[in-house]
């Protein structure tokens, strides 16, 4: 006759029997390692970019080698601290841009500018009152004291207005993530500029 300390021992050692079956016939569960079919990793992402992105990385390049060489001009020939102070700003804040978005186009595989090619588009962010950097460049160095300063905020006025609305093309078709934020800050830098110098004309 079975003990009763001798069925529990049996009914242990099946349930344990049952439990290694169940475990060695249940297939491993794989670890993903690898992205899903249609999803982009975040490096791929990263690296993707159109056309809209390089040519504004492209024109913003120009446009930003214009603003630093009127800022610099304005550094040695404004007559009011607050227009150099604005000047020198502005050409601190613009350089390491083009920087930035020169080291884009050399890793996207597209051609850096051509100042004498792009100077002479008709783009509307290019110019300024009709004019284009040359005949900006040529007016200014004409004028000094109060009548540079006025002139130099007129236009640098409607050069940030030109560096807005390509940053605004650039957010609406644009795809590469660090190329939009650079034109949202591009918005958000220029337009409280041009507050700046509203106020400085105003006060003149």
């Amino acid at each position: 006759m079975m003990t009763a300390r001798t069925s529990a021992r049996l009914a242990s050692l099946v349930a344990l029997a049952a439990l290694l079956t169940a475990c060695g016939s249940a297939p491993a569960t794989p670890i993903a390692t690898s992205t899903p079919a249609g999803v982009q990793s975040p490096a791929a992402e990263a690296d993707e970019h159109n056309e809209a992105d390089a040519t504004f990385a492209q024109m913003m390049i120009i446009h930003h080698q214009g603003a630093i060489e009127m800022a610099e001009l304005a550094v040695t020939s404004a007559a009011s601290d607050e227009v150099r102070s604005l000047a020198e700003r502005i050409a601190a804040a613009q350089g390491p841009e083009i920087e930035q978005m020169s080291r884009w186009l050399d890793g996207w595989g597209e051609d850096q500018p051509d100042t004498a090619d792009m100077t002479g588009m008709g783009h509307a962010g290019m110019q300024m009152e009709g004019m284009d950097q040359s005949a900006v460049m040529a007016e200014l160095a004409t004028l000094a004291g109060a009548d540079f300063d006025r002139r130099f905020l007129q236009l640098m006025i409607e050069h940030h207005r030109g560096a807005i609305e390509m940053a605004e093309d650039a957010r609406a078709q644009g795809v590469h993530p660090d190329a939009l934020r650079l034109a949202g800050r591009i918005i958000d830098a220029q337009s409280i500029e041009i507050t700046e110098m509203d106020n400085l004309l105003r006060s003149r």
